[in-house]
């Protein structure tokens, strides 16, 4: 008589999150990227954390229609659909960011003593890239 061997049961999400450390760190890029556009999305009609246009380069400011505070409103409404969209499709939305933070990065090489901002970008830049890798094996599929 043979004994046949049944499969290891499937690992669920909710184990997945426990226990493997890829699947935990697509969540927290995951989560990060969707609050935190969006948050700060809100706080460019708000302005209550910085003076927001005075993050815009004055070459950009120049070929904008309307004022600084104008272009800092379409920007924020980007940021939030950011958010969301990573939410929602964070393969996407990863690589979304991503680009999105390359545009803040050159906004703001082009303004004088905005470096450091800059580089902290850059770092932002490979968290969102990290994300859109991650989605790829873990959004979807369910955890492995």
């Amino acid at each position: 008589m043979s004994s046949a061997t049944s499969p290891p049961a499937p690992v669920t999400t909710r184990q997945s999150l426990t226990t493997d450390p890829g699947y935990q760190a697509y969540w927290i890029l995951r989560v990060g990227f969707t609050v935190a556009p969006v948050l700060f999305g809100l706080d460019k009609f708000a302005n209550v954390l910085v003076d927001w246009p005075g993050y815009l380069a004055p070459w950009i400011n120049d070929i904008v229609p309307g004022s600084a505070q104008g272009a800092m409103y379409a920007v924020g409404a980007i940021e939030i659909v950011a958010g969301l969209v990573v939410a929602v499709a964070p393969r996407f939305g990863g690589w979304l960011v991503a680009g999105w933070l390359a545009g803040i990065i050159v906004n703001l090489l082009t303004i004088p003593d905005y470096y450091d901002i800059a580089l902290r970008d850059f770092g932002l830049l490979l968290g969102a890239v990290a994300l859109a890798r991650l989605a790829q094996r873990y959004h979807g599929a369910g955890a492995r």
